[in-house]
Parts: structure tokens; sequence; C-alpha cells
């Protein structure tokens, strides 16, 4: 897990959730993961590292998956995996 000092906390922007709490049709930017080993590794080569920006484009029915545009490419991310990422908005 990432620590960061009550100085980096203020640093951030705009507000702050986690991707799961993202509204479809919203973009944000990513502050940080709270992932460690695979999981992260295949985040982070699926483009999403700190300072990317994000659009959360639909979620399934039942909320799992979530739909993602990264870079220039969607991805499907599980609930527990979007859980994981920090992002910042305005």
């Amino acid at each position: 897990m990432e620590i960061h000092t009550l100085h980096e906390h203020k640093k951030r922007q705009g507000n702050c959730c986690r991707l799961k709490d993202i509204k479809p049709g919203l973009r944000a930017r990513i502050f940080c993961h709270h992932s460690r080993g695979p999981i992260r590794q295949r985040l982070l080569d699926l483009g999403f590292v700190p300072q990317a920006e994000i659009e959360v484009l639909r979620r399934a029915p039942l909320g799992d998956p979530i739909e993602c545009r990264v870079a220039n490419y969607k991805v499907a991310l599980r609930k527990s995996e979007a859980e994981l990422i920090e992002v910042e908005y305005d």
C-alpha cells in the first residue's frame, strides 16, 4: 500500500474517491493505487498509472464490471479492482 503524507494529500486539486464510486460519463485523474503484486502490475500495464485521465463509460446492471476508457482504449475492471484505485475529479 502506498503511504502519503498530509502534505501530499493537500496537493490534490479536486475531490477524491475510489474509481468504483465514479458515475458513468464522468472523468477523473488517477491519484494512486492501493493494490499489490500481480493485480498492481496488471493495472499498471493496462495504463492505470498515476496522473492518467480516465473516463467511466458504463456499468453492468449489477455494478460489476465497470467499463472505463484509459489512454485510447476501453477496459472492463472488476468492482474489486476499481476499489483499489484512488482518483481525483473536479
